[in-house]
């Protein structure tokens, strides 16, 4: 069966994709979207711009397009997108969010696709921990959350980063896995990787104590 993977660059769609090639699936795209508005309801923004560098570190074709951000518009964009493409299937990583599933689920299910949500549901320690022994190597590029401050922007998710989220959650009451927008991340090497990527220069933008994002300035493949 021949799929693209939607991919943000982030954690949980760098983990989907891992997931397709070790059912035996032939991914034949990442499709990589980029809204326009950074309060997109559908997709990710923070590192978009360098999902093309973690494309080419895999081995897989990449189409990357722009869409409005604009709500249930951006959903239409989508489907044009998906619509061009010649595969049987698409797989997200959607944890949590049913706006999300639930849209990608009907897009799916109007062009005729299997839709594949290998997350979905799965408990949000078990999603973070499954990352990281997978081997994974994941940075937080956003936050936006009660609780998190400009010290995690560049942070890894890791075993000892993972207990200090589960308090934060605990007390906060954040979605352990970002699922809410209260962190986004960046993979920069895993087990899908045929090269690693190297951060060489960033730049922290705090908008509030609580909200900023990490901009990658410089980075290469090794």
């Amino acid at each position: 069966m021949k799929l693209a993977v939607l991919f943000s660059g982030g954690k949980d769609s760098n983990y989907a994709l891992y997931w397709a090639l070790n059912q035996g699936f032939e991914v034949k795209y990442l499709v990589s979207v980029i809204p326009e508005r950074d309060d997109s309801y559908m997709f990710h923004k923070p590192c978009i711009e360098h999902v093309r560098m973690q494309a080419k570190a895999i081995g897989i074709p990449l189409i990357q397009e722009n869409v409005s951000g604009v709500k249930e518009k951006e959903v239409r964009e989508l489907e044009d997108i998906l619509a061009s493409l010649h595969v049987d299937g698409i797989v997200s990583g959607a944890v949590a969010s049913e706006y999300q599933k639930t849209r990608i689920d009907s897009i799916c299910e109007k062009l005729g696709l299997k839709s594949y949500a290998p997350l979905w549901g799965v408990n949000q320690e078990k999603v973070l921990e499954d990352i990281i022994n997978a081997g994974f190597e994941v940075i937080i590029v956003g936050i936006a959350a009660e609780g998190l401050s400009e010290k995690w922007l560049g942070r890894k998710i890791n075993h000892e980063s993972l207990q200090e989220l589960k308090k934060i959650s605990e007390k906060h009451g954040i979605h352990l896995a970002g699922e809410g927008g209260e962190y986004e991340t960046y993979v920069t090497n895993g087990p899908t990787f045929k090269k690693k990527i190297i951060i060489k220069e960033t730049e922290k933008k705090m908008n509030t104590p609580n909200t900023g994002t990490l901009k990658i300035k410089k980075a290469e493949l090794t």
